[in-house]
């Protein structure tokens, strides 16, 4: 009961007070305003931005506006920032500090190529001084408290997360996230969370633990096992904003809430739908929506013929109409419009 107890009271990073201790991961692609949104609506306590390239903000262009938004009406919301020079990372967290931003998360922890080339992300926590002389640039440029996203290391041989997380502590970072691999692994293989106890045990503000939570055990294992402050939920939010805040009931009162019924899921797959053609315009909605309409019926009978069908479909009011057919289904399973397209 003491990990409930603690997970009650919240968490406070530097003056910020979070309601509860389980964070929407931060991902490119997926971590969108209308998702975002979704998250939110079933209580989940904090919600970061996409990763968003310091450089683009500062030349704002449309689609990184569009990635940040105005955050005043998400509070709190994080926004996460990537890049290797000081002067343009500051500039960056300025920005987004007056645009509303509850926090600025810096990221030392994408393993993607082509933002490792650029010795941003994971690349960072191969130059220390390099990553502490861009932690100490934004710290000393925004107000609001500043946070890290980290991995273990480079690779199995430089797994320096604990030395980094102390100094970064030290240069007046209010809180320490960890996945639980290296970059060299990627999304190989299984997180590490017991060491994430061992950054834990470096420092003394938060540490959250992130990397394979896709239930509310795989959530309280990683909290047992690292002694972490709370949890962030990545992958295992696909297709289901209302799990972080199932891992939150959980870890609170140890009750498991059932996932939504299936009219449920259909309302919510619907708002979630309109709402990236909306913020997107049909054309790059819908090829965004794609992805997210897979995901949102993993597991459930003929979604693989529903995944077929609707990742070639251009019309966005037959799409609407196959979300329809396949939930009125009984089971779920495919009928009416999706029987048509066969």
């Amino acid at each position: 009961m003491q990990i409930f107890d603690r997970m009650q009271n919240g968490i406070s990073i530097g003056p910020l007070q979070v309601a509860g201790n389980v964070f929407l991961a931060p991902m490119a692609g997926v971590t969108d305003l209308p998702f975002r949104r979704q998250v939110r609506r079933y209580g989940c306590a904090l919600v970061y931005s996409e990763m968003i390239a310091s450089g683009q903000m500062l030349r704002a262009s449309a689609a990184t506006l569009r990635m940040s938004t105005p955050c005043a009406d998400e509070f709190p919301m994080g926004v996460q920032l990537a890049g290797c020079e000081p002067e343009v990372m500051a500039e960056a967290a300025r920005m987004n500090q007056d645009r509303g931003a509850a926090l600025i998360d810096i990221n030392m922890g994408c393993p993607v190529k082509k933002v490792v080339n650029g010795w941003a992300g994971s690349a960072l926590m191969r130059d220390e001084t390099q990553a502490l002389g861009i932690i100490s640039a934004v710290v000393n440029a925004v107000s609001i408290p500043v946070t890290l996203k980290m991995r273990t290391g480079w690779d199995e041989h430089t797994r320096n997360a604990p030395s980094l997380a102390r100094r970064a502590q030290d240069a007046g970072v209010k809180l320490i996230t960890v996945h639980g691999r290296t970059r060299e692994q990627l999304y190989r293989g299984r997180a590490d969370w017991d060491f994430i106890g061992e950054v834990k045990n470096a420092v003394s503000i938060p540490v959250i633990g992130n990397g394979d939570v896709t239930t509310v055990d795989e959530a309280s294992e990683l909290l047992r096992r690292s002694n972490a402050d709370g949890v962030m939920i990545g992958r295992g939010a696909f297709g289901r904003p209302w799990f972080p805040a199932q891992v939150q009931t959980f870890l609170n009162t140890g009750v498991r809430q059932p996932d939504p019924e299936p009219a449920e899921r259909r309302d919510v797959l619907f708002a979630h739908y309109d709402a990236l053609l909306s913020h997107y315009g049909e054309y790059k909605g819908l090829r965004i929506a794609r992805k997210h309409l897979a995901w949102s019926v993993a597991g459930l009978p003929s979604a693989n013929r529903f995944r077929d069908l609707v990742m070639t479909e251009e019309n966005p009011d037959r799409v609407r109409a196959m979300i329809q057919s396949f939930f009125d289904a009984s089971g779920g399973t495919s009928g009416g419009v999706l029987a048509e397209a066969a």
